[in-house]
């Protein structure tokens, strides 16, 4: 066994620590020292500060605990983050990629840590009010430039399904809602055959999309407006690039304490842009797009709400990563009620 000397954080590691270091010390070479930290937040893949001498990394892991099938995708997580890595999409640098579970219970990846700011909140309060409009447009950017990748260019080709990208996921989050085992929410239903009766024909276009692209899981550069790292690929796949767009556009339809949304503040005192400004520049640089419509923010809500509802069953199987996750079924039915205003035109 390795003399390296190892440490964890105040949280809970639910890991086999000594598999780690033995398998890090062959495949990164040794080290004088090991230090493992949960980081909070996050609901699905746990995650780690990790340093390994004078590296700073990031581990990514399964859930312990059985998964849905699909689920928790950390090697998708990786091949994401190494296509794109030789691209101007900021992520951050792969370290590698270990598949067999017998290592530290689950499969995981490790990736370089990148040193920045993280706003969780979408009115950006730890933000210099002057930059705020500036980091929203970053946000923007930055998504144009991932929708701009030509998935074929960097080996992604193969990494969805080509065409009707909507009507599949609809019907794929149908199918988790109707195996949840908590209680029925009647929004979720009515969203549901809203979005197969108003689902759009297919566009042909395609893209990478993120799945879950939000300002919580971007990394800011440490002084400058713009982003440093794209976060959590988990739910990445080739898909139509109007879904993230909505995804991102739902901070105009959430309130603060749904997910850090800005509705109901005073954008105007705050000195944050609206929701029009946000969706301008994204199409200013973005690849010809058709335009936003209440569909992709309604289904936006929908897929979110339905993830919230997976959390929350994941829960009470006791295998559920974030620590607040009991509050996770209230969240579901929030997500669905702004849903059903967003099909009703009440905001």
């Amino acid at each position: 066994m390795s003399n390296t000397e190892t440490s964890t954080g105040s949280v809970d590691v639910d890991f086999d620590l000594d598999g780690a270091r033995d398998f890090l010390a062959q495949r990164l070479g040794p080290a004088d020292d090991f230090a493992v930290d949960r980081i909070s937040g996050g609901q699905s893949n746990p995650t780690y500060f990790v340093r390994w001498g004078g590296r700073r990394l990031v581990l990514r892991k399964q859930p312990n605990g059985p998964i849905l099938k699909g689920a928790h995708a950390v090697d998708r997580e990786y091949r994401v983050i190494e296509a794109l890595h030789p691209t101007d999409v900021p992520v951050p640098a792969p370290v590698l990629y270990c598949d067999d579970p017998d290592v530290i219970g689950t499969p995981f990846y490790l990736m370089e840590r990148i040193e920045g700011r993280v706003f969780s909140d979408c009115a950006l309060p730890e933000a210099d009010p002057a930059e705020r409009p500036a980091l929203w447009m970053a946000v923007a950017d930055a998504m144009a430039a991932m929708h701009a990748v030509r998935p074929e260019d960097v080996g992604l080709g193969d990494f969805g399904r080509p065409g009707n990208y909507f009507e599949r996921q609809i019907n794929r989050w149908s199918r988790q809602l109707e195996a949840s085992t908590g209680d029925p929410i009647a929004d979720l239903n009515r969203l549901e055959t809203w979005l197969r009766d108003h689902t759009p024909a297919d566009d042909g276009a395609s893209a990478l999309a993120h799945g879950d692209f939000r300002m919580g899981n971007m990394i800011f550069h440490p002084t400058e407006p713009r982003v440093a790292a794209i976060l959590d690929w988990e739910l990445a796949t080739l898909g139509h690039p109007l879904a993230d767009l909505g995804f991102c556009a739902l901070a105009w339809h959430t309130a603060p304490d749904e997910y850090g949304g800005l509705l109901g503040l005073d954008r105007t005192a705050l000195n944050l842009p609206s929701e029009a400004d946000f969706v301008q520049r994204y199409m200013a640089r973005a690849p010809k797009s058709a335009p936003l419509e209440p569909f992709h923010k309604a289904f936006a809500l929908f897929r979110f709400a339905v993830i919230w509802v997976g959390i929350a069953d994941r829960v009470r199987q006791g295998n559920a990563a974030g620590a607040d996750a009991t509050q996770h079924g209230e969240m579901a039915r929030k997500l669905a009620m702004r849903g059903v205003q967003v099909i009703d035109g009440t905001h």
